[in-house]
């Protein structure tokens, strides 16, 4: 299932995310498995949310009291070319190629970042078919 995200020019893009995420009291939260528990986590205080870091806060609760919990991940094409979404800065997305052709991730000016796991940055005025996916 995926979900139409704004163009440049066309609205706000939300905010890019690539990790885990459960709700919980009618609340999403960015969260991780912990075995039988999950962290949820949340940028400002709230009752029995523990900072762990300035501007971090979490909670730890049995599995079974969240729910939706999945793995969600932005991708988009670039120059034609599919790609999965790791963040973004300033008007410009991080991306990783997952076409599977080292040739063309080659040909697009990528970094070898890992054996055959290429990345770079892109404007997002030229990125096509922002979407995110719930797995």
């Amino acid at each position: 299932m995926s979900a139409p995200r704004s163009r440049p020019g066309s609205g706000p893009i939300p905010k890019i995310r690539d990790g885990y995420y459960a709700d919980w009291r009618g609340d999403e939260y960015e969260c991780s498995p912990d075995g039988a528990d999950v962290r949820l986590y949340r940028s400002d205080p709230a009752d029995g949310f523990i900072e762990v870091r300035p501007g971090r806060y979490v909670r730890v609760l049995p599995a079974d009291q969240v729910a939706n919990f999945c793995y969600i991940r932005t991708t988009c094409k670039w120059k034609g070319e599919p790609f999965i979404v790791l963040g973004e800065s300033e008007g410009w997305l991080r991306i990783e190629y997952t076409g599977g052709r080292a040739p063309v991730a080659q040909a697009l000016g990528l970094e070898e970042f890992d054996f055959g796991v290429y990345q770079g940055w892109a404007p997002l005025t030229e990125i096509d078919e922002l979407s995110e996916h719930r797995v």
